[in-house]
């Protein structure tokens, strides 16, 4: 059977498995309402609306 002829250290480890990590940029789309970026599947933080229904109300400034 195979067994580890010695203990792996946590850089070893580390180092391997960072060989097959590739950060990548998160997946974005344009909102169909007000055309700005967000996530897919996704309400929009700027105008709330999802599947073009709304369904967080905007956020409005009081002074």
């Amino acid at each position: 059977m195979a067994v580890p002829k010695g203990k792996v250290s946590k850089q070893r480890r580390n180092t391997r498995n960072s060989a097959n990590f590739k950060a990548e940029a998160p997946t974005l789309v344009e909102c169909p309402k007000c055309h700005e970026l967000k996530k897919p599947h996704t309400a929009c933080k700027k105008c709330g609306t999802y599947k073009n229904n709304t369904v967080v109300e905007e956020k409005k400034k009081t002074k």
